[in-house]
């Protein structure tokens, strides 16, 4: 145990290695195994609640939404964040085309922005999208006890 800490000592004492780039994996294959993969063979990767989605049929509102985000990825220049796209769709499962898009996803009152990764793929938009602010334990409201009628409203 000694000797090898000796051992790395001797060598230079390089610097940490860094850690290689982790590839997203989902469910053993990396994006742009997934991206070459047809739909049908996509869908049977996925879990049993999105395969029934899928063969009960998609309609054409989400291929449409799945087009103007890979426009919007196509049209950015390098480096840049992609224009987001708005959308209603919060029951629209993530596949690999996505990947790299930026979806605005409507929340009952305001459009939260959700960077779509690779890591989201077989899930729901909405999961990324909450539909209500967390809410605040401790403090009181103004007027809500006797005492807070005589502080200043900042």
């Amino acid at each position: 145990n000694m000797a090898s800490n000796e051992g790395a000592a001797a060598t230079g004492a390089a610097p940490p290695k860094k850690r290689p780039f982790k590839k997203t994996l989902y469910r053993g294959l990396e994006l742009e195994k997934l991206l070459e993969l047809k739909m049908d063979q996509l869908v049977k990767l996925m879990k049993s609640r999105q395969r029934r989605r899928f063969a009960h049929g998609i309609s054409s509102k989400y291929d449409r939404f799945i087009k103007k985000l890979k426009k919007a990825v196509k049209e950015t220049p390098y480096g840049e964040k992609p224009k987001p796209v708005k959308t209603h769709l919060r029951n629209c499962i993530v596949v690999p085309e996505m990947c790299g898009g930026i979806a605005e996803v409507y929340g009952g009152k305001y459009w939260n922005s959700v960077e779509i990764r690779a890591d989201m793929i077989g899930h729901y938009l909405a999961e990324f999208s909450m539909t209500y602010k967390p809410i605040r334990h401790g403090k009181v409201g103004v007027g809500a006890t006797r005492s807070s009628k005589f502080t200043s409203l900042k």
